[in-house]
Formats: structure tokens, C-alpha cells, sequence
């Protein structure tokens, strides 16, 4: 490619992100570019502009002094590579703190989703709360009426569906037979549970409802077929959760929005990342949980596992160390928080002692439910300054973010969350789970999560969430 054909594109995709540059900093990439063959150049340069947006811009128009640093970081990583470090760059992996997860509200008028641009307190008012379940109830709602299943046929056919018409519960009044509704299960009465949408609520009997598989929670939002008795109750036969939507047909329907939170990719960006995902065979993830820094064994495993891993041709992308990193919860009762400072630091000098992990490797840090913090409410900060400012002066690229946390490595997007979900949902379920498809917890657990779109679709009163946070708990 002629060096007028590189300056028109390297200007084109500048301008598709809303940045400008001035002649000396295009002389800088395009020098940039030079380095690698006319195949490896779209890459190159993509991954410059990922840096260049992750850094704090003050205008849109780039001089040199912006652009030098990132490109000779770049040069720098590119010439590690062929050390035997991991083929993975800093564009295939973004880690994503929940606090960082943009909020998109669905518009039921519009049916579109639009996303919220003010700013979101940490505590709530009363209307905060009202709009958590409306949007879990909105974001559910909209995907079910995409279902061929449940959706209202345009022209009347005699095809017959295996599920039926869905009707606002409001509507149930003067209805008989058995009908479809969807709603949020909720204890309005002690001892009595209802079923409520946006219209209105009413009581249900789920005594011989047969069901699903998952966990059937207070906060859950299902679907229930059965029909309305004169005393107002309505006697569930069937009920389950909202079914869930191939990934790809809901992208299609949204273009262009960011649910995860990484950045929305283009069809030609996927594309590339796909063809760059096949290459990097030998890049993985270490991910260890419950990593005890004031145990005396668990430093020595530790230390072991650095070792091993120090010694491999192709070091980890990525160390992923999940709390709780203390052996004792960080309560009112806690008193050693300079001991665990000193363990961070320990363990810093630890993965400093290995060169090879601490140049070719990323390290993220997500707290526990019981390590140190303002609160066990979700979703959870990162660790405090406090404990980290000592290992971070001995590993500098290490991350301490939130729980749960995002990545997206090339196409894949990965959420970690550590909290002990099993046992809390299982504690608070209204009926005994069904053995009809599986008799394994975990498979109810999943079925649970995913048909819900959230990560912790359990009561509040059994897990608070920031109401004004909700978002960041959602996978869709």
C-alpha cells in the first residue's frame, strides 16, 4: 500500500472515532506503521486507537506529545512478544469495573433501548427502587415478545404455537379458562405470594404448579399459565422463566449498542478479532479463588504456582486472584488491617521475584464477599488503597476492580463474580426445585441466572443491591 493510501486510511479511522490528527502526530503513525507488514496494519493501527481512547484525552485534536508515548509502548510490547511472552496485546484484553457498565433503559414506546448519561448516585431514592424491577421486568419483557411462542400473530392462522397469547394481569379480571401472564414474584402479605407486573398484581397458588428448572425465588420474574378462581387467586398449573434468545438474534435486533460494557465492535472489527482469536493458542488464564494472604500454606502454594508458571515457554495472559484474602471476615470485629496491607505486600515482592510473569502478565485482584469494604451490598468496589498501595510499587500493571468484574478477551466475554449463590438460593426457595431435567444444583443455578438475565436475582432483603446499580449485575 502506497504511503497516500496509508495517510487517507489512517485519517478515515481516526475520524470514525471523532479524533482528529494534527501533522505531526499522523507523520508518528504512519511512521508507527511502517513497522509491520500491509496485513498486520488494520490491527496495528486498531489497536493504537484502543489505547489512544483508553487515555484521558482533553480534545479531540491528537499532537505528537499524545500520541509518541502510546506508540513507543506499542513497539515495546510487539518486540516482548517474540521473548516468549503471551501473543495476547492490551487491545484483545479489556477488563471492565461494574462501576463502569453503561445503564441501558428500555423505552417501551419506542421499543428501543437508550442509554442513561447522568450521573448515578450510590444511594438511591424510593424511585430507584420502583425502577429496578421495572427494568428487569422491561429488559424480559421485550425479549419474550420476540418469541414466536408468545408473540401475537399479525394475521390470523391456523398454526397452532406450543405456548400462548401473553396477557397483561390487569386484563385477568372477568377471563376465564387459563391464560399466560408474566410477572415478578412477591410477598405483598406474609404468607401470601402474587404475581405482579407493570398493570397490576394478584394472588397465586403455586401449591401444584408444575415447573422448570431453577431456583423459584421471591424477585424472580416468571411466566405462569393457569386461570383466575372467583376468590381472586390464581392457581398456577404450568410456570417457568422467560426463555432465553440465541446472543447473536439479540445483537441484531439492538445495533450498535454496549451491554457488556467493553465497547460496542463492528461486523469488520468481530471479524478481525476472530481471525486474531485462532492465532493466540497459547495464551490462557490462571484463575485462583479464596486466596488466603494471611495463611502460611496458601503463601507457600502461592509461591509454587509462580514458579511453575514462571518457568512455561508462553507465560499466562492473565492471573485472576478472587478473595476472600483474608481467613477471617474484614468486619466491625476486624482489628488487622496493617498485618493484611503487610501480606499484600509480601505477595507483591513474591510476583516481583519472577521477571518473566511480572513483564509478560497481567494480575486482577476481585474482593471477596467478606474482604474490606464500605459494605457486603453489590455490586462491590474494588479493595482499598490502603491494603494495595504496597503491592502495586512492586507489580505496577496489577488491577484490583470490582465484583463482579467484565472482561473480553478477542470475542469472548468472560464476568467474574465470586459469592456464594448456591447455598443463598437454595435457602430461599419458595418450592422445591424440579428433577424432571436435572437433579444437579448447579444446573438449576445456571438455568436460574441466564433465563433471568442477572447475576443475582435474589430478594433484597437476602442480598442488597445499589438500586442504582442493578445494571451492572445484568447479563444480556
Amino acid at each position: 500500500m502506497g504511503a497516500s493510501a496509508t495517510l487517507k486510511k489512517v485519517q478515515r479511522k481516526f475520524k470514525l472515532r471523532s479524533l482528529t490528527l494534527n501533522r505531526e502526530a499522523l507523520n508518528e503513525v504512519t511512521t508507527f506503521l511502517t513497522n509491520f507488514s500491509e496485513e498486520q496494519e488494520d490491527e496495528y493501527l486498531d489497536l493504537l486507537l484502543n489505547q489512544i481512547e483508553q487515555t484521558t484525552l482533553k480534545k479531540s485534536v491528537l499532537d505528537k506529545e499524545v500520541v509518541r508515548p502510546i506508540v513507543e509502548l506499542l513497539l515495546e510490547a510487539d518486540a516482548a512478544i517474540d521473548t516468549g511472552k503471551s501473543c495476547s496485546n492490551e487491545g484483545a484484553l479489556r477488563i471492565v469495573d461494574a462501576f463502569l457498565v453503561p445503564k441501558l433503559s428500555y423505552d417501551p414506546i419506542k421499543k428501543t433501548f437508550y442509554e442513561y448519561t447522568g450521573n448515578l448516585p450510590i444511594h438511591g431514592d424510593a424511585s430507584s427502587k420502583v425502577a429496578l424491577y421495572r427494568e428487569r421486568y422491561q429488559l424480559l419483557n421485550q425479549r419474550l415478545l420476540r418469541n414466536s411462542d408468545f408473540s401475537r400473530p399479525a394475521f390470523d392462522t391456523d398454526i397452532t404455537r406450543s405456548g400462548g397469547e401473553l396477557i397483561p394481569i390487569q386484563a385477568l379480571i372477568g377471563c376465564t379458562g387459563r391464560r399466560w401472564i408474566m410477572g415478578v414474584i412477591s410477598q405483598m402479605e406474609d404468607g401470601h405470594f402474587f404475581l405482579e407486573d407493570l398493570t397490576a398484581a394478584v394472588e397465586i397458588d403455586l401449591s401444584n404448579a408444575k415447573i422448570t428448572t431453577g431456583f423459584f425465588v421471591e424477585n424472580t420474574i416468571i411466566l405462569a399459565e393457569g386461570e383466575l378462581h372467583p376468590n381472586g387467586v390464581f392457581q398456577v398449573h404450568t410456570c417457568g422463566f422467560p426463555p432465553l434468545e440465541d446472543g447473536n438474534a439479540s445483537l441484531a435486533v439492538h445495533t450498535g449498542l454496549d451491554f457488556f460494557g467493553a465497547g460496542y465492535l463492528t461486523p469488520e472489527e468481530t471479524a478481525r478479532l476472530v481471525e486474531l482469536e485462532k492465532k493466540a493458542v497459547n495464551d490462557m488464564f490462571v484463575i485462583l479463588s479464596d486466596v488466603w494472604l494471611d495463611n502460611e500454606e496458601t503463601m507457600e502454594k502461592l509461591a509454587a504456582v509462580l514458579d511453575g508458571y514462571e518457568n512455561v515457554e508462553v507465560v499466562p495472559s492473565l492471573f485472576v486472584f478472587m478473595g476472600n484474602f483474608c481467613s477471617r471476615p474484614c468486619n466491625l470485629a476486624f482489628n488487622s488491617y496493617s498485618s493484611l496491607r503487610s501480606q499484600f505486600a509480601k505477595f507483591g515482592e513474591m510476583i516481583a521475584a519472577h521477571p518473566r510473569l511480572k513483564e509478560g502478565s497481567r494480575f486482577l485482584f476481585i474482593p471477596g464477599p467478606e474482604d474490606a469494604g464500605p459494605s457486603t451490598v453489590l455490586p462491590r468496589c474494588a479493595l482499598p488503597k490502603y491494603l494495595t498501595d504496597e503491592l502495586l510499587n512492586h507489580v505496577p500493571n496489577a488491577i484490583f476492580s470490582s465484583n463482579p468484574c467484565r472482561i473480553r478477551f478477542y470475542t469472548q466475554e468472560i464476568v467474574f463474580f465470586r459469592r456464594d449463590l448456591l447455598y443463598r438460593m437454595r435457602r430461599s426457595c419458595l418450592i422445591p426445585p424440579s428433577k424432571d431435567e436435572t437433579d444437579d444444583p448447579f444446573g438449576h443455578l445456571v438455568a436460574t441466572i441466564t433465563h433471568q438475565s442477572h447475576l443475582c436475582p435474589l430478594p433484597l432483603t437476602v442480598q442488597p443491591i445499589l438500586w442504582n446499580y442493578d445494571h451492572c449485575l445484568r447479563l444480556y
